[in-house]
């Protein structure tokens, strides 16, 4: 089983999602997305398959989104993808791509959805939110 990590070791969500994918027996494709930018097509692709509009998959935390203007709805689908290929750091993160669909993780949980072996075991995030218990049961 393929599965890719767009990841950003720096973000907390992101490092949670990696650890349930690596929990589940998997050993996915990381791609730092912020060293190695994703093209426009992938970027479109991504959104895409993830059910989101590229203004869905947008950051504004600690990215130029407002020095931009990205939040003017003029802006069209191309000038959103113009913007991250520009500046990377806008694209949201996590997106995994796995056998069974494409998700941006936000929460991390969302990963479990689209994984091969769901049944991790217990998990509990960096900061301590419980995601599955002691006797495996996801909390809500």
């Amino acid at each position: 089983m393929t599965v890719t990590i767009y990841h950003n070791p720096d973000c907390g969500t992101s490092r949670n999602t990696l650890a349930m994918i690596r929990q589940s027996g998997v050993e996915p494709t990381v791609v730092e997305y912020l060293k190695t930018p994703p093209d426009r097509e992938t970027v479109a692709r991504l959104v895409g398959d993830a059910g989101l509009t590229v203004r869905e998959a947008l950051r504004r935390k600690d990215t130029p989104f407002d020095d931009l203007d990205l939040g003017d709805p003029g802006k069209t689908d191309d000038e959103l993808l113009d913007a991250i290929g520009r500046h990377p750091i806008l694209l949201n993160r996590p997106f995994v791509v796995a056998p069974r669909g494409t998700r941006l993780c936000r929460p991390s949980e969302l990963v479990l959805d689209i994984l091969d072996n769901p049944d991790i075991g217990p998990f509990i995030k960096e900061d301590g939110e419980v995601v599955i218990d002691a006797e495996g049961r996801r909390v809500a």
